[in-house]
């Protein structure tokens, strides 16, 4: 009696994994549900890549936020840059922008910006603590964050069109 219904419950599991990878599940970590929208952005201190002062997400309250987690060895981080760059000169004044340099080093980073422009705060994650509290699953991840500190959304892809950007913009200036 004992035989069949083993053999049941392991048929059950194969067939529920079966369903899960065939929906695709794990193929694209960016598919994965974002269940912080709607609820207070984490906290987080860290140093500023440029004088290695610390930078606090309270340093920022009132204000719009814009937090982008990016990687030098990112192709699609790269080719995002020159909009994230218009996009802060643009909205300068009215939202705050912030790059947060993921599983990367600081020579890198620097040699990155110092060739390709650096109009925003950058700041160093070294063991990826604010990643990890924010969920990012891969980069480039770009987090819209209302006056409140509410993530209002993420877009989990390269932005390579202003027009795009400023959309999302729209979302947070309200």
């Amino acid at each position: 009696m004992k035989k069949p219904i083993a053999v049941g419950s392991a048929l059950a599991i194969i067939a529920l994994t079966v369903y899960v990878m065939a929906k695709g599940f794990g193929s694209n970590p960016h598919e994965v549900p974002f269940l912080l929208s709607g609820k207070p952005a984490p906290a987080f201190t860290i140093k500023r890549l440029d004088n290695d002062q610390p930078v606090s997400f309270s340093d920022f309250k009132g204000k719009p936020l814009v937090i982008n987690f990016w990687a030098t060895w990112c192709g699609p981080c790269q080719t995002e840059h020159p909009v994230l760059d218009w996009a802060a000169k643009k909205y300068e004044g009215q939202a705050v922008f912030l790059g947060i340099v993921f599983e990367d080093n600081e020579q890198n980073t620097k040699r990155f910006l110092a060739q390709n422009g650096w109009s925003f705060v950058q700041l160093f994650d070294p063991k990826s603590t604010v990643a990890v509290d924010y969920g990012v699953s891969g980069v480039p991840e770009t987090y819209f964050i209302d006056r409140n500190g509410i993530i209002n959304h993420k877009v989990a892809a390269p932005f390579v069109d202003p027009r795009e950007f400023a959309a999302h913009m729209e979302t947070i200036l309200k």
